[in-house]
């Protein structure tokens, strides 16, 4: 008989818990941010709870497991009920904190992760200073994928005077987080 998905997926989080391997540990975290595609997953994801486990990766040095990781929580927030989750577990930092990956895959997976958590209630921290600077430095990116995101970011999720806010004051400071290597 085959394996049903709950038991399948529940193998994978098993893997996961109990390799040392670092490449199966990318591979099933690649694995489960796949399924994370799929809605008829949802349910069973949070039963396994793999949104603390992509949450938890997110802060790993391994920049593979953060790539896979933040792929599968930008996957899963499409789902509302995923969606408040990340929000109540303070999942919004560390996907701002993922906007300074050198891997371009990361990058793009926080930005359109942050376009998705934005809420009402949320907004006012997946917009702060520091993200919408970020963005304007993104939309200048040579990539033209990660241009073509922070300009979306900047025009649907921004106000104006939040552009100008940060416009401003990138005049004035010379640091900041690097563009992703291609």
């Amino acid at each position: 008989m085959e394996l049903g998905r709950l038991e399948y997926l529940q193998a994978l989080v098993t893997e996961f818990q109990v390799t040392d391997s670092t490449e199966a540990k990318e591979q099933v975290l690649a694995n489960l941010a796949n399924f994370a595609y799929d809605p008829k997953n949802y349910e069973y994801l949070r039963q396994l709870q793999v949104l603390d486990l992509f949450l938890d990766m997110l802060t790993e040095d391994n920049e593979t497991l953060v790539e896979f990781a933040i792929g599968g929580l930008c996957n899963l927030c499409l789902d509302k009920t995923n969606k408040d989750y990340i929000l109540e577990a303070n999942g919004v930092e560390p996907v701002i904190n993922c906007l300074s990956s050198s891997n371009e895959e990361t990058v793009m997976s926080a930005v359109t992760t942050l376009m998705y958590l934005t809420t009402p209630q949320s907004r006012q921290q997946t917009t702060a200073l520091p993200v919408v600077e970020c963005m304007l430095r993104f939309s200048l990116s040579a990539s033209r994928r990660l241009s073509n995101l922070a300009t979306v970011f900047l025009e649907d999720y921004c106000t104006p005077l939040q552009v100008e806010e940060a416009r401003n004051l990138s005049k004035h400071t010379a640091v900041g987080i690097p563009l992703p290597k291609d």
